[in-house]
Protein backbone atom coordinates (compact mmCIF):
# COMPACT_ATOMS: atom_id res chain seq x y z
CA UNK A 1 0.00 0.00 0.00
CA UNK A 2 1.22 3.52 -0.65
CA UNK A 3 1.58 6.32 1.86
CA UNK A 4 -1.45 8.29 0.58
CA UNK A 5 -3.74 5.23 0.91
CA UNK A 6 -2.53 4.63 4.48
CA UNK A 7 -2.99 8.30 5.37
CA UNK A 8 -6.52 8.36 3.92
CA UNK A 9 -7.46 5.23 5.87
CA UNK A 10 -6.14 6.64 9.17
CA UNK A 11 -8.01 9.87 8.38
CA UNK A 12 -11.27 7.95 8.80
CA UNK A 13 -10.67 8.05 12.57
CA UNK A 14 -12.29 11.26 13.84
CA UNK A 15 -10.06 13.17 16.23
CA UNK A 16 -10.18 16.30 18.28
CA UNK A 17 -7.69 19.02 17.50
CA UNK A 18 -5.10 20.18 19.98
CA UNK A 19 -2.17 22.55 19.93
CA UNK A 20 1.04 21.56 21.69
CA UNK A 21 3.01 24.57 22.91
CA UNK A 22 6.28 25.15 24.69
CA UNK A 23 8.62 27.99 25.52
CA UNK A 24 12.12 27.66 24.13
CA UNK A 25 14.79 30.35 24.69
CA UNK A 26 12.08 32.89 25.53
CA UNK A 27 9.97 32.14 22.43
CA UNK A 28 6.55 30.53 22.75
CA UNK A 29 5.89 28.15 19.87
CA UNK A 30 3.10 25.77 19.02
CA UNK A 31 2.00 23.13 16.56
CA UNK A 32 -1.31 21.48 15.76
CA UNK A 33 -1.54 17.79 16.60
CA UNK A 34 -4.29 15.22 16.44
CA UNK A 35 -2.02 12.43 17.70
CA UNK A 36 -2.93 12.99 21.35
CA UNK A 37 -4.34 10.48 23.80
CA UNK A 38 -4.85 9.66 27.44
CA UNK A 39 -2.52 6.91 28.67
CA UNK A 40 -3.11 6.44 32.40
CA UNK A 41 -5.26 7.77 35.24
CA UNK A 42 -2.77 6.94 37.98
CA UNK A 43 -0.39 8.53 37.38
CA UNK A 44 -2.12 11.03 35.07
CA UNK A 45 -0.32 10.46 31.77
CA UNK A 46 -0.98 11.55 28.21
CA UNK A 47 0.91 10.90 24.97
CA UNK A 48 1.57 12.96 21.87
CA UNK A 49 3.33 11.91 18.69
CA UNK A 50 5.57 14.40 16.86
CA UNK A 51 7.17 14.02 13.42
CA UNK A 52 10.97 14.16 13.50
CA UNK A 53 10.84 16.86 10.78
CA UNK A 54 8.68 19.16 12.91
CA UNK A 55 10.26 22.41 14.09
CA UNK A 56 9.33 21.57 17.70
CA UNK A 57 10.72 18.02 17.69
CA UNK A 58 14.16 18.78 19.16
CA UNK A 59 12.84 21.64 21.27
CA UNK A 60 10.33 19.39 23.07
CA UNK A 61 13.06 16.86 23.72
CA UNK A 62 15.21 19.61 25.20
CA UNK A 63 12.60 21.47 27.29
CA UNK A 64 10.90 18.30 28.58
CA UNK A 65 7.63 20.15 29.09
CA UNK A 66 4.69 21.46 27.11
CA UNK A 67 1.12 22.67 27.24
CA UNK A 68 -1.82 21.10 25.44
CA UNK A 69 -4.82 23.15 24.32
CA UNK A 70 -7.84 21.16 23.14
CA UNK A 71 -9.55 23.51 20.71
CA UNK A 72 -13.20 24.47 20.58
CA UNK A 73 -15.16 24.95 17.37
CA UNK A 74 -14.54 28.71 17.31
CA UNK A 75 -10.75 28.10 17.35
CA UNK A 76 -10.46 26.31 13.98
CA UNK A 77 -8.38 29.23 12.70
CA UNK A 78 -5.81 28.63 15.47
CA UNK A 79 -5.53 25.01 14.38
CA UNK A 80 -4.90 26.16 10.82
CA UNK A 81 -2.32 28.75 11.91
CA UNK A 82 -0.32 26.22 13.95
CA UNK A 83 -0.63 23.60 11.17
CA UNK A 84 0.83 26.15 8.73
CA UNK A 85 -2.38 25.95 6.63
CA UNK A 86 -3.05 29.66 7.14
CA UNK A 87 -0.88 32.72 7.72
CA UNK A 88 -0.97 34.19 11.20
CA UNK A 89 -3.36 37.13 10.87
CA UNK A 90 -3.08 38.36 14.47
CA UNK A 91 -1.04 37.93 17.63
CA UNK A 92 -2.00 34.63 19.27
CA UNK A 93 -2.65 34.90 23.01
CA UNK A 94 -1.08 32.35 25.31
CA UNK A 95 -1.56 32.16 29.07
CA UNK A 96 0.52 30.21 31.56
CA UNK A 97 -0.65 27.02 33.24
CA UNK A 98 1.80 25.56 35.79
CA UNK A 99 4.81 26.88 33.90
CA UNK A 100 3.63 26.04 30.38
CA UNK A 101 2.05 28.21 27.67
CA UNK A 102 -1.50 27.26 26.63
CA UNK A 103 -4.05 28.91 24.36
CA UNK A 104 -6.57 31.12 26.07
CA UNK A 105 -10.26 30.02 25.90
CA UNK A 106 -9.64 26.42 24.81
CA UNK A 107 -12.08 23.74 26.03
CA UNK A 108 -9.32 22.04 28.00
CA UNK A 109 -5.74 23.08 28.74
CA UNK A 110 -3.15 20.78 30.28
CA UNK A 111 0.30 21.40 31.69
CA UNK A 112 2.57 18.42 31.00
CA UNK A 113 6.09 17.30 31.92
CA UNK A 114 7.77 14.58 29.84
CA UNK A 115 8.34 11.28 31.68
CA UNK A 116 9.36 9.03 28.78
CA UNK A 117 9.97 9.10 25.05
CA UNK A 118 9.84 6.31 22.51
CA UNK A 119 11.08 6.49 18.93
CA UNK A 120 8.40 5.12 16.60
CA UNK A 121 9.31 5.21 12.91
CA UNK A 122 9.63 8.83 11.82
CA UNK A 123 7.95 10.12 15.00
CA UNK A 124 8.75 10.45 18.69
CA UNK A 125 6.08 9.57 21.22
CA UNK A 126 6.25 11.83 24.26
CA UNK A 127 4.59 10.37 27.36
CA UNK A 128 4.01 13.13 29.87
CA UNK A 129 2.54 13.60 33.32
CA UNK A 130 -0.30 16.10 33.59
CA UNK A 131 0.33 18.50 36.49
CA UNK A 132 -2.58 20.91 35.99
CA UNK A 133 -5.85 21.10 34.04
CA UNK A 134 -8.40 23.80 33.26
CA UNK A 135 -11.77 23.15 31.57
CA UNK A 136 -14.28 25.50 29.94
CA UNK A 137 -17.63 25.09 28.24
CA UNK A 138 -17.83 24.69 24.47
CA UNK A 139 -17.98 22.23 21.60
CA UNK A 140 -14.82 20.77 20.04
CA UNK A 141 -13.50 21.22 16.55
CA UNK A 142 -12.95 17.80 14.97
CA UNK A 143 -10.90 16.45 12.09
CA UNK A 144 -12.22 13.68 9.86
CA UNK A 145 -11.43 12.61 6.30
CA UNK A 146 -8.99 15.47 5.79
CA UNK A 147 -11.52 18.14 6.80
CA UNK A 148 -12.45 20.11 9.88
CA UNK A 149 -15.86 19.21 11.30
CA UNK A 150 -18.11 20.31 14.13
CA UNK A 151 -20.50 18.32 16.27
CA UNK A 152 -24.04 18.59 14.90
Amino acid sequence: MDTRFFRNAIGKFATGISVVSTEYNGEVMGMTVNAFMSVSLNPRLIAISIDEKARMYDKLKETGKFGISILKDSQKDLSMIFAKQMDKDREVQFVELDGNPVLEDSIVTLSCYVKETAKAGDHMIFIAEVTDIEMKDGEPVLYYGGQYRNLQ
